[in-house]
Parts: C-alpha cells; structure tokens; sequence
C-alpha cells in the first residue's frame, strides 16, 4: 500500500469530516431524509384520528385548534433546531441529543427533568406502535372473518401479531444508528400517504353518496353523550391535536445526521416548515372530510372501528400500510435510546471485549455488516421487553402512552423557550419574554386539561 502525502491528506478529511466545525464524522442526511424523520416521528397513525377531534370541538373550533398548533409546533420547533449547537447556531459547538443541548445550554435538574421526559415518552411510543400495528393486523383478520363466518364466530387473538411485528424490529435494529434509518423512514413516509388517500378518498365517497356535508358549527350537538362527558372529550381533542404535532423528542437527534454545509440549522427550518405545512394540510383534509361523513358518530379511527367495511382490498392496503408505518415509526422512536446506552456503556467500560468486539460478516448485495455482540444483546433486549408489556398491558398500556404523550409541554415549549431565553440573552420582563412565558403557560394549561380529559 503507498504512502499517503502531505498534499492528499486535506482532500482525505474533508471527505471524511464536515468541513464547518469540530472533528465530527460526515454526516449524510439531508433535507430529504430530515422531513422523513420528522413525519414519521409526527404522524404513528394519528392523521385518521384528526376527524374524531373535530367531531368533539366542532366546525370552527376544530380546524381552528389545528392552525393554532401548527403554529405552536412550527414556532418552538425552530427555536429548538438553533439550540443544537451552543452559543452560535451556525459555529458553535454541537450537540448530538436533546439532553446534551439542555445539558450545554440550561444545565442542573433541567437536564435531568428532560431525559426522564425525552426517555419515557420514546418507550411509551415505541410499546404504542407495537399495540396500534396488532391492531391493524388484527383488524384485517377480523374483517374478512366477519363477512365470512359473522361476528360471533371471529375470535382473534393480539399476541401473535406483537410477536410477528417484534421479531421484525429486532432485525431492524440492528441497523446501527439514527443516521442508517434513512431508508425506513422513506418508506414509512411513503405508507403514510397511502393509507391517509385511501382514507380521505373513503371519506369523499360517503360524503358524495349523502350528498350532504354533516355537522354542528360548535360543540352543542352533543349527541348521545352528556354536557360534562363532551367537555372532558373536548379536553382530550385538543391534547390529540397538540402532540400531533409532537416530534422533539428527535428533532435534535435527527439534525444530528444533516450533513453541511449548509449549516445544519438551515436545513433543519427548512424541513421543519414543509413537514409542518405537508401534515397540516393531511390533518385539515382528513379530520374536516372525516367528521362531514360521520358527523357525531365519527369513529376514534375510522379504518379500524368499521366506520368503512368495504372494498375490502382497499381497506387491507390502508391496514397493512398503517402495519409498516408503524414499523419505521418503531425505530425511528427506538434508536435515541439504543444510542443513549451504548454511548454509556462504552464510557463505562471502554475496554470491555463484550462492548467493543466486532463480528465482519459479509450480507450478500449489501456488502459487509459490522455486528457487535454488545448491540445484538442489548437491542435485541429492548425490542423483547416493550414487546412483552404491550402483551400483558395491551390496553391499559395504550391508555398510560395517551397520557404521556400529552405531556408534550415540557418537549414542545418549555425547554424550547428556555434555551432560547438563555441563548440569546433575553431580559427578563422584555416583549419577547413575556411572550414565551404566556405560550408557555398556556400549553401548560392545555396539557393539563388535556390529561384530564
């Protein structure tokens, strides 16, 4: 093998390392692959949900909360994406996690206030994708059974499909960081297209055969439910609409794989404002043409509660295109974690054979495969474990992930304005702070109520 000269070795890092900043590998997302993340993190199969919202609020509160939160989502989230470097935005040190950032930026307990929150609420969503996907594939089974046989004689059971949707995430995860999952998310991204058209086209065809579009304009009609029981479902509308639009528990892990230049910031706002505009305007047109179809009687999901029974082909493509959503929406929840404790372990024990062996293992047309016993092990674990809760807890379970997701405050706004409080050195009692203080103070309020609900 030659030498390698002098001359050769700056064409050789800049190859290797971004040229901006600190000695960091290259990293190779772009804004591609940022909008991916972004929307698979947002959606899990929430978009067909939006219309039960509406149905709680009405006409005009409904679509009017969905604006104010992509505003909300849209605001924080960019103030967010500048924290991931310390100090300057475009120079200043990286931070390659959310806690990192409020590490470098805040420091002390907030630190520790957000790896419990960050930490907890991607468990919680990880257990929720396995418990939604058997729900969709159950969903298939019992569909066509209940056509064939009726519905006393269709019994399906969720267990096997948690250990079929388990076994194909301890594969996937060995997929070894954030950055690889590319490719998933893209195709995640894709199925949620797929099944969100199929619904909306179910949507218009139901509302064309009415020839109507249903409704109340407000939150009197009521219809079988007491004035108290739809004060509390409005409640749970508005915290459903609000972590829809909840991805930061992976915005800075996912700027983390921007390659630059441009700055990473630049990027990431950019991926920001077309992923906010792409799922605002999905959420708007499934909620509004979903609740014009059902009215009060709209379904929590309308592709799973039969709020459709036919064409059955069509609804088994919306089902099964949930299933693989949820698969990359798994990972995409998974990997900070998986990441978070191998960075950990290898701190601990930097020259422990289990943590730093490699097995070179050649996978036909994809070439040579890195495998580490310690990350075999450890992921192979996590996927086990999350896939055993959701079978013992399946439904009570899902109910403890709807609350913690709706303690999005601390994500969403809190350490979000915080940081930038901190960062750009604004004075106390000054027009901007007391500006984020009240958005603050309000999502708080919402998240509360929305618990409650």
């Amino acid at each position: 093998m030659g030498d390698i000269s002098i001359e050769t070795l700056p064409q050789i890092v800049s190859k290797c390392f971004d040229s901006l900043d600190d000695g960091h590998l290259k990293r190779t997302g772009t804004l591609c692959t940022a909008r991916a993340n972004i929307i698979t993190g947002m959606v899990g199969a929430g978009v067909l949900c939006r219309s039960w919202d509406i149905a709680q609020l009405g006409w005009i509160a409904g679509p009017a909360a969905i604006l104010l939160f992509s505003f909300v989502g849209y605001y924080t989230s960019r103030l967010l994406s500048h924290c991931y470097r310390t100090g300057d935005p475009y120079t200043g040190e990286r931070n390659s996690t959310y806690m990192d950032s409020v590490h470098s930026i805040l420091g002390g307990a907030n630190f520790k206030a957000c790896g419990f929150f960050q930490y907890i609420t991607l468990f919680g969503n990880a257990i929720s994708c396995i418990i939604q996907a058997s729900l969709r594939m159950m969903a298939i089974k019992y569909m066509h059974c209940f056509h064939e046989n009726g519905e006393n004689s269709c019994h399906v059971l969720a267990n096997p499909y948690m250990i079929i949707f388990g076994i194909t995430e301890i594969l996937l995860s060995q997929i070894p960081d954030f950055d690889g999952i590319w490719w998933v998310s893209i195709v995640s991204v894709v199925m949620f297209f797929t099944y969100s058209l199929i619904g909306l086209g179910l949507a218009i065809a139901r509302v064309a055969a009415s020839g109507s579009f249903k409704g109340s304009l407000t939150v009197i009609s009521v219809g079988d439910a007491t004035e108290t029981k739809k004060i509390w479902r409005c409640f749970q509308a508005l915290g459903n609409i609000a972590s829809a639009y909840s991805f930061y528990e992976i915005l800075i892990e996912t700027q983390d794989t921007i390659g630059s230049p441009p700055s990473e910031v630049k990027t990431m706002k950019k991926a920001i404002s077309l992923s906010t505009v792409v799922m605002t305007t999905i959420y708007m047109l499934c909620g509004c043409v979903g609740y014009a179809a059902f009215s009060d009687d709209t379904p929590e999901n309308f592709l799973i509660d039969l709020g459709f029974n036919k064409p059955f082909w069509l609804l088994d493509i919306a089902n099964s295109a949930i299933v693989i959503h949820l698969v990359g929406a798994y990972q995409v929840n998974s990997q900070p974690t998986f990441a978070l404790v191998e960075k950990q372990a290898d701190q601990r024990w930097p020259h422990s054979e289990l943590i730093a062996k490699e097995m070179k293992i050649l996978v036909p047309g994809l070439g040579q495969y890195n495998m580490k016993l310690f990350r075999l092990a450890w992921r192979t674990v996590f996927v086990i474990l999350t896939t055993v809760i959701s079978m013992l807890f399946p439904f009570v379970f899902n109910k403890v992930v709807d609350i913690i997701s709706l303690g999005f405050w601390p994500l969403m706004v809190y350490f979000p304005a915080e940081m930038c409080i901190r960062q750009k050195r604004i004075p106390k009692w000054s027009t901007k702070w007391v500006y984020l203080q009240m958005l603050s103070m309000a999502c708080l309020v919402i998240s509360i109520m929305a618990a409650a609900g």
